[in-house]
């Protein structure tokens, strides 16, 4: 999250070109919404396979995402002067063409703003978010739009595991099958990392160059990374 919110700010600044990124996440975690104020402290004991989730901050809005068996884009680019629904819509569209080429229709949710009070983000398909046939939420969107550059995020459903998702939130998956298997998660990723990229720049008209950080530029995104942390909750003591 630091990096996605250090590209943000260079771009915002003016320093840094629009980045497009696409990443699995290890250890598997709950992201928050940069403006969620609440979640269950449950949420800082969960274990899945032998190993403790990460609970951290997004630096965009919406509510809460599970990052198990799932891919996650981020787009940061110059924000434009349209309204935020006409930028969600341009940057989905171009996923929207992308999964069509590997055999995924998907359209638009319709869902209202019930879901500031779901405290699961997948559990609700907002205009902003993108849906399966059959209704399933395959990507999930949020943004954060500054004066010159927005920075839009989004998570799509790979393998993730529905019991965890359950136990997590008490709900059932909002989808019904998984895109991939655990076992070919791992070559699909690349594959779909290739069709997305290629139609990013067929779509947006651009050309897109892999970069390295510098040493630098690590430092300074590794300074940001207390940002975006969220510490368990301390016990209260009492006296006795």
């Amino acid at each position: 999250m630091a990096i996605d919110a250090w590209l943000f700010k260079q771009c915002e600044e003016g320093h840094h070109p629009p980045t497009l990124r696409f990443y699995t996440w290890h250890p598997y975690a709950l992201s928050l919404g940069h403006l969620q104020k609440q979640w269950p402290t449950q949420w800082h004991n969960l274990i899945y396979q032998g190993q403790e989730l990460d609970v951290v901050r997004r630096p965009t809005g919406g509510r809460a995402v599970l990052h198990q068996g799932e891919l996650t884009y981020a787009l940061i680019t110059s924000a434009s002067a349209a309204k935020s629904w006409g930028i969600y819509e341009n940057i989905c569209n171009f996923l929207i063409q992308g999964w069509q080429k590997l055999g995924i229709e998907l359209d638009y949710g319709s869902a209202g703003r019930g879901y500031i009070h779901n405290p699961s983000c997948f559990n609700t398909a907002t205009a902003a978010d993108l849906v399966t046939t059959d209704g399933s939420k395959f990507i999930g969107s949020a943004q954060r739009k500054g004066r010159n550059a927005i920075l839009q995020h989004g998570s799509m459903i790979l393998s993730t595991d529905k019991g965890l998702f359950e136990e997590i939130f008490e709900q059932s998956a909002p989808w019904n099958t998984s895109f991939c298997n655990v076992q070919e998660q791992d070559s699909w990723i690349v594959k779909i990392v290739d069709t997305l990229t290629q139609t990013a720049k067929q779509y947006f008209g651009i050309e897109l160059v892999t970069q390295p950080f510098t040493e630098q530029e690590w430092e300074d995104i590794l300074n940001l990374r207390s940002l975006y942390e969220v510490p368990s909750p301390i016990p209260k003591l009492e006296v006795m």
